[in-house]
């Protein structure tokens, strides 16, 4: 019986992996993942401090590039509280 089969297990093995490989890589190229319900998720409603704040913790940005950047916009949010 299992010589007719044997055929069975390396496609079962080969879809097994795809569908393990899939679910751990394929959903972080959509932007999901482990961070679904996280807070590192880039949302468009998120304001450029929060961003940068991200960013830094994605490790997309080092502290000195972070810390530049907060310090520019924090400086630009309190200009345009002053106008109002």
């Amino acid at each position: 019986m299992f010589e007719e089969f044997w055929w069975i297990i390396p496609i079962v093995m080969m879809a097994l992996c795809f569908y393990v490989m899939r679910g751990k890589k394929g959903l972080m190229m959509c932007g999901h993942g482990s961070n679904v319900g996280g807070n590192h998720v880039i949302r468009d409603s998120d304001s450029a401090l929060e961003i940068v704040g991200k960013r830094y913790a994605l490790g997309e940005i080092d502290k000195t590039e972070y810390e530049d950047k907060k310090k520019a916009f924090s400086h630009s949010e309190n200009q345009e509280g002053k106008k109002d």
